[in-house]
């Protein structure tokens, strides 16, 4: 979770880079980001992006996503993959704002490299950090799904991921949920008394939520389909996920015969919000395609997220905003190629995001900060 996890930047921005298909059939998998007529584009605003103002770049290497602010919105934590700070696979990162500079500086690893990671979020306090890790399988980084045949993209349900607690220091302190199968994609509320996080323990992919301290479990979604990515309401009133759940009997066989062997395909995804106990469900987009990492605008009123739908090519993803009734759809940010991982600092006025603007051309993807414009 986000995302995700195949970890959300090699679920999607890579994902459709490397196996998605065209209208034709036939496999994108050889496109490169600098594959134009044009120079690379090393804009980092675009003119059209209203809403944000001095967008800054934090990152400028390897795959980095999922970073989410701190309570006091000093911090980030995030996971990155970025070979010249020795990560293997996905690991978590933490970053305080007054250290300077992370282009310069590798910022404090508090996952220690072991096991493939992701989901991170800050607990109550500032002073820990939860996330999800494989660590209990193994040390080293777990194996991608092999390349299909028909080049559909594949997400892996890893069954080691458990979900942790860390010290600012990178020591774990806690292991928080935890069991046979998947259990990941954990965020927090702002009134720091509960957790949602996705797990499979019925069976199928779905939500659950617990107290802070991980006890109190109640399963939230029950309907057949991967539910995952959840966020609460800034009032902690209501969930925001993302949801791909198959109707026609080729799907459902589909998505069965896929969990069966520890995988999922996350192409086609709408938004749903729910009450916090999982009542009064409602499905927010019906854009086609892949609409994922949602987040509350500080209103609540709002949500910010990431989709693929507008975009001529299945990779192309921008961040929009849509109200809760599903009216009011607006397009956010306007890079050729990817943002994603939207999320809004405790006090509503920065946004945090990744991006693969201004990366030369590369497939590195980095974080972007912006104050936030109403």
């Amino acid at each position: 979770m986000k995302k995700s996890i195949i970890i959300f930047i090699a679920l999607f921005a890579s994902v459709f880079i490397l196996s998605s298909c065209d209208n034709n059939g036939q496999s994108i998998q050889n496109h490169k980001h600098g594959d134009s007529d044009k120079q690379p584009d090393t804009t980092v605003h675009y003119p059209q992006e209203k809403h944000l103002a001095n967008i800054r770049q934090l990152t400028d290497a390897g795959d980095n996503a999922e970073a989410y602010f701190s309570f006091d919105n000093s911090m980030i934590v995030f996971q990155a993959k970025v070979p010249e700070w020795g990560s293997k696979c996905d690991q978590i990162y933490y970053f305080n704002f007054a250290d300077g500079d992370m282009k310069t500086t590798i910022p404090p690893l508090l996952s220690e490299g072991l096991g493939r990671t992701t989901c991170s979020y800050f607990m109550p306090g500032d002073t820990t950090v939860l996330y999800a890790s494989t660590r209990s399988g193994s040390d080293e980084c777990p194996p991608d799904p092999t390349k299909r045949e028909d080049g559909k993209y594949v997400w892996p349900i890893y069954p080691d991921f458990d979900i942790y607690v860390s010290n600012l220091k990178g020591e774990i302190v806690d292991t928080l949920v935890s069991g046979p199968g998947y259990d990941a994609e954990a965020t927090v509320s702002a009134q720091g008394d509960k957790i949602v996080f996705t797990s499979d323990r019925s069976g199928d992919l779905e939500l659950y939520t617990c107290d802070i301290d991980g006890g109190n479990i109640k399963q939230i979604t029950s309907e057949l389909g991967y539910d995952g990515g959840a966020f609460f309401s800034p009032d902690g009133s209501m969930l925001i996920f993302r949801s791909s759940r198959p109707k026609t009997d080729e799907d459902v066989k589909e998505y069965k015969d896929l969990l069966a062997n520890g995988l999922v395909m996350p192409t086609n995804m709408e938004l749903y919000t729910c009450n916090v106990d999982g009542s009064n469900l409602k499905q927010i987009t019906h854009l086609g395609k892949a609409n994922w990492a949602p987040f509350f605008h500080p209103s609540g009123k709002k949500i910010i997220f990431s989709s693929n739908h507008a975009g001529e090519r299945g990779y192309q993803f921008n961040l929009f905003m849509i109200n809760l009734d599903g009216t009011g759809l607006e397009q956010i940010t306007y890079d050729g190629i990817f943002d994603a991982f939207p999320m809004f600092s405790y006090d509503g006025k920065k946004l945090i995001f990744s991006s693969n603007r201004n990366n030369g051309g590369t497939r590195n993807t980095n974080l972007f900060i912006a104050d936030w414009v109403e």
